[in-house]
C-alpha cells in the first residue's frame, strides 16, 4: 500500500451549544490497494485525488462518503450502498459495478467516466448525466428512465434491454454501441447520433423486418 501524501481530520462544530464536536476523516493523494471493504468498511469521510486498486467493496456501505477526482481500478463495487455518496470527477476503469442505484447519490457536482466496466442492472432513475462517457461498458438491463443524457457518449457499449423512457438523449452518441432499443416518440432524441445498423433499435415497436444485405 502506498503511503499517504497527506491525511488530516476536519473538525466541525454543531451550532447547538449542547452538541459535541464531530470529527470527519479527510484523505488526500493516497493509494489503497487490495483492501477488502466487505469485512472492514471504508472509513467515512472525504477522499480527494485517491486511487483504489483491486479493492473489494462488494455489498458494503459507502453512504455519505465523498470521492473527489478519485480513480477506481479493477475494483468490485457490486451492490454497494450509495445513499448520499458523492462522485465528483471520478474515473472507473475495469470495475465490476452490478446493481448500483446511482439515483441515491449526492447530486451536487455528480460526474464520472467509465471505461471497460460492467454496470449491468444498475439504475440511474431521473439522474442528470450530461456529457458522461461510457466506454467499452456492459449496460445490460440498466435503467435510464427520465435521465438527462444530453451530449453523453456511449462508446462500444452493450445496451441489451436497457430502459430509456422519457429520457433526454439529445446530442448523445450511440454510433459504436449495440443492442439499444427505445421509442423515439417517448424520448427526446434531437441531434443524437446513431449508426445505420443501430437505427433498427429505434424501430423495434413497429415489429418490422429490416434486411441489411439489400
Amino acid at each position: 500500500m502506498t503511503e499517504p501524501q497527506g491525511q488530516v481530520s476536519k473538525i466541525a462544530l454543531n451550532n447547538d451549544k449542547n452538541a459535541c464536536f464531530m470529527e470527519q476523516n479527510y484523505t488526500e493523494g493516497k493509494t489503497f490497494e487490495k483492501n477488502n471493504y466487505t469485512e472492514n468498511l471504508l472509513i467515512k469521510g472525504e477522499y480527494e485525488n485517491c486511487v483504489f486498486k483491486n479493492c473489494d467493496f462488494y455489498n458494503s456501505d459507502i453512504s455519505g462518503v465523498k470521492f473527489i477526482e478519485c480513480e477506481f481500478v479493477d475494483c468490485n463495487l457490486s451492490l454497494v450502498k450509495l445513499t448520499n455518496t458523492a462522485f465528483r470527477d471520478v474515473k472507473f476503469t475495469g470495475c465490476k459495478m452490478l446493481g448500483l442505484r446511482f439515483e441515491e447519490c449526492n447530486t451536487f457536482g455528480f460526474a464520472f467516466s467509465v471505461d471497460n466496466c460492467n454496470l449491468n442492472h444498475c439504475t440511474f432513475y431521473k439522474t442528470k448525466l450530461k456529457k458522461i462517457i461510457f466506454k467499452n461498458a456492459q449496460l445490460q438491463e440498466t435503467d435510464f428512465t427520465e435521465c438527462d443524457l444530453t451530449a453523453s457518449v456511449f462508446d462500444n457499449c452493450d445496451l441489451t434491454r436497457a430502459a430509456f423512457n422519457n429520457t433526454i438523449i439529445e446530442k448523445a452518441d450511440f454510433r459504436t454501441s449495440v443492442n439499444y432499443s427505445f421509442d423515439p416518440e417517448r424520448n427526446r432524441i434531437k441531434k443524437a447520433k446513431f449508426s445505420l445498423y443501430g437505427v433498427t433499435g429505434l424501430l423495434a415497436k413497429y415489429d418490422i423486418e429490416i434486411d441489411h444485405n439489400v
